[in-house]
């Protein structure tokens, strides 16, 4: 067995000091609730389908009344009525009736069967002629053959896509528990990093980190909070982080790993928690430093952009992952 990577033994540490579905449940009606965690399993509240039905359309006979059917020796039946989609009730079949029926029409529970129409010939307006035997329940689909009343429908921990909601919506539920989106303060450092809206001056740069990783937040499941851009002094940003982290449930910072020869993140991290990854021997290195402080994540990631959002899909995704609950691997390094 091959050993972990240091890499892989960062994300481990990490994500084992998130706590799980940490972010507790809300209830949302199933047309907001695309991309969210579901919290909760989906139970069906009755079977589906909740009746016989049939899954062609043709002539409901009774099963027996066919045996001995043949092409030379065809059965006749008297067509006495007609069952649509939506109808509550199917009429009992008498020896030698049929009835008309559509796709998805109720059926009984007697041992009847479906001649399909292109089997049925018709002898006159209310007559059919069949020519072979049919079993009982011949293409018709059982009630619950799908899902039965109580049976888990979607499990708690999965995203919840199109495929998921329609689902739901068709064992009749309205509304699903999913998990309260995490809140992310995100910091961009450096006294070099200005607003990405404000003018390019010489040793400046924009500040595009901040809107990458909003998206990049967005799209992991959690919703944003852009904290500001911190100057390169330890009381103001401790004291910025400390607030941060009493309002969120996650702390990102970009940048800022090192200033003046201090290990800057590192000691902000030691200062207000616990310093849990001081770095990891990549190609982004010292940059990623994770920490928590009263069981809040803070995820430091490099203030080179292509890197900051390496950092952030490795470290930052696995921990939303975690704190939704959601029933997936931690991310791998794709380089």
């Amino acid at each position: 067995m091959s050993e972990k990577s240091p890499l892989r033994q960062a994300q481990e540490k990490f994500v084992a000091a998130v706590a799980v579905r940490s972010t507790g449940e809300e209830s949302s009606f199933l047309l907001d609730a695309l991309g969210r965690t579901l919290y909760q399993p989906v139970v069906a509240p009755h079977d589906m389908p909740p009746y016989p039905r049939a899954i062609v359309e043709g002539f409901l006979v009774n099963a027996k009344d066919t045996e001995g059917a043949t092409e030379q020796s065809p059965k006749l039946f008297n067509v006495v009525g007609r069952v649509a989609p939506g109808d509550a009730t199917c009429p009992k079949i008498g020896s030698g009736e049929a009835v008309e029926v559509a796709t998805g029409s109720l059926v009984s529970n007697d041992p009847v069967a479906i001649v399909r129409a292109w089997e049925a010939e018709q002898v006159d307006a209310n007559r059919i002629a069949v020519k072979r035997v049919f079993p009982p329940r011949f293409f018709i689909e059982e009630q619950g053959c799908d899902l039965s009343a109580h049976v888990e429908v979607l499990p708690a921990g999965i995203e919840l896509g199109p495929w998921e909601l329609g689902l739901a919506a068709g064992v009749g539920v309205e509304e699903v528990s999913v998990a309260r989106r995490p809140t992310v303060a995100l910091f961009s450092c450096g006294a070099e990093v200005i607003p990405f809206n404000e003018p390019l001056r010489p040793g400046l740069i924009r500040d595009s980190n901040s809107i990458m990783l909003s998206a990049a937040i967005t799209r992991a499941g959690a919703i944003p909070r852009f904290a500001g851009i911190m100057p390169d002094d330890f009381e103001t940003f401790r004291g910025a982080l400390a607030k941060a982290l009493k309002e969120n449930d996650m702390v990102v910072i970009s940048g800022g790993t090192a200033v003046g020869g201090r290990d800057f993140v590192s000691d902000l991290i030691r200062d207000v928690g616990e310093l849990l990854v001081d770095g990891v021997p990549m190609k982004s290195g010292r940059p990623l430093i994770m920490g928590a402080a009263a069981g809040t994540p803070i995820v430091g990631v490099a203030g080179h952009p292509p890197e900051a959002l390496r950092g952030f899909r490795l470290f930052g995704q696995a921990a939303i992952d975690r704190m939704l609950g959601r029933e997936r691997a931690i991310p791998e390094d794709s380089v």
